[in-house]
């Protein structure tokens, strides 16, 4: 698997919103881990980077990237469990970022990963 700590970091420096609440920030990054030493290691290393800034209980992204939905989410035909909400999927939508691939998820719950919806 992927190095966690560089999936999360890259997860939300391609969050799409201006800010994030904390709690919409670690409802994302459940979906790599629900280790909450982890969680804060990512959210650390993060703000260590320059990948984003905390103040007030937001979290706010640095660098303005996103997620090209035509090149980095791929859809795969199979038997899968949304990595997000559990449900059980025909179809699973997967996060390809440089760290590595974060999936399955199904169509809703992408869109929430990625801060479309």
């Amino acid at each position: 698997m992927s190095d966690p700590v560089e999936l999360g970091c890259e997860l939300l420096e391609n969050a799409e919103e201006e800010s994030l609440t904390l709690s919409e920030a670690v409802d994302r990054l459940e979906t790599i881990t629900t280790d909450p030493h982890l969680t804060r290691e990512i959210l650390d290393t993060a703000v260590t980077r320059g990948i984003i800034a905390r103040e007030d209980g937001l979290i706010r992204p640095q660098r303005g990237a996103f997620i090209r939905f035509e090149s980095q989410v791929i859809t795969k035909e199979g038997e899968f469990s949304c990595r997000r909400c559990g449900a059980g999927l025909s179809t699973g939508h997967f996060l390809e970022l440089d760290s590595g691939e974060l999936g399955p998820f199904g169509s809703s719950c992408i869109r929430k990963v990625t801060g479309r919806e």
